[in-house]
């Protein structure tokens, strides 16, 4: 096996924002992280806890789309799965704060 090129977050995220230069990617996770909130909410509302099984459609479901037919690259989350669960909250945190801002990232 080979051994991982990132091995904290702090070197990770740069690699991450990289990955996602194209808005709508971005904008695609930026959904589907909001819809995976307001899901686990109504979920502890109604108890209706098969939803939770929704969770992870929906947030790979608009973050793969973004990846595969917009960015046109492949999914940290198949090399970095922890990682990028993690950097995906941290953006979206960010972008709600208006805080985000793409720099000029190379992996």
């Amino acid at each position: 096996m080979s051994e991982k090129k990132y091995q904290d977050f702090k070197s990770f995220y740069p690699f991450y924002l990289s990955q996602h230069q194209d808005a709508t990617c971005r904008r695609l996770h930026y959904v589907g992280s909001g819809l995976i909130i307001i899901l686990i909410v109504l979920t502890l509302i109604n108890q209706q806890w098969w939803q939770l099984w929704l969770l992870p459609v929906i947030g790979y479901g608009f973050a793969w789309v973004g990846h595969f037919v917009f960015e046109k690259n492949r999914p940290a989350t198949f090399e970095y799965p922890f990682y990028s669960l993690l950097a995906d909250w941290v953006m979206f945190a960010q972008m709600l704060k208006k805080q985000f801002k793409l720099g000029n990232y190379s992996s």
